[in-house]
């Protein structure tokens, strides 16, 4: 497991620049949406709008840096390069596989959540020191969908099929909290979004990050471990399928 870690280091040493993408985007998104029409939306449950959103901006990074590496990056791998060909024929099994996979996934998610989180501090987004937990907040939520996007990569059969990843993820960027308290919503979609991922890890941030601690962080903290726990496990059955027919 370790060595195929190892691999995916030294091969984003030759493509750091796709590396250090991952996290400019979200950066990007914070600066324009939170400071941008923060300066029109004023305060939000008695909180800068920048500052609302910035721990909903982390969550998101984390989210698409996760499924983008067990998606896009796991499926050219195996589909196209058949690095997974040669990975079967070492003492390596498929549980190597999908927790190597997985265990990259984190390390950049926790690198990017880092990064994220100074540039939030410099810009004086950070309401308490408790959001030095946001790192492993992060890395917990990158967890859940490196699970789910690697297991559901599994089943996919080309390009065309991840019209399906950007169906759930795209809605789930858009109305999980992120921009807009969900007080907003109606009540049964309230209940809706509760139930998402994004939706969780977005809580779970914008707790720590605000300082406003409660019980309901272990419901979240719960629900993305075990979500990432079942992904890694059906993942692992599959990528075991897929190269022992």
């Amino acid at each position: 497991m370790l060595r195929l870690v190892e691999r995916n280091v030294l091969a984003y040493r030759r493509s750091w620049l796709l590396f250090v993408s991952g996290f400019a985007e979200p950066v990007l998104f914070l600066l324009s949406i939170g400071l941008g029409v923060g300066e029109l939306v004023g305060e939000i449950d008695g909180v800068d709008y920048d500052a609302f959103v910035a721990p909903g901006m982390l969550a998101v990074s984390a989210m698409f840096g996760a499924v983008i590496d067990t998606t896009f990056s796991f499926f050219v791998k195996y589909k196209y390069a058949r690095l997974y060909d040669g990975v079967a024929a070492t003492p390596l099994e498929a549980t190597d596989i999908a927790v190597g996979e997985v265990v990259w996934s984190l390390m950049r998610t926790a690198v990017y959540a880092t990064a994220f989180l100074v540039t939030m501090l410099a810009f004086g987004l950070v309401e308490s020191w408790w959001a030095v937990l946001a790192i492993p907040g992060a890395v917990v939520l990158g967890y859940a969908f490196a699970g789910a996007g690697l297991a559901a990569t599994t089943f996919m059969r080309s390009f065309l099929d991840f019209d399906f990843v950007n169906l759930a993820v795209v809605p789930m960027f858009l109305f999980s909290a992120t921009f807009f308290p969900l007080s907003q919503y109606p009540a049964a979609v309230e209940w809706v979004v509760r139930c998402t991922p994004l939706y969780q890890g977005v809580a779970l941030e914008r707790a720590l990050v605000l300082g406003d601690l409660s019980w309901t962080m272990l419901v979240n903290i719960a629900y993305l471990a075990a979500m990432g726990t079942i992904g890694v496990r059906v993942a692992a059955r599959r990528v075991g399928a897929l190269l022992n027919p």
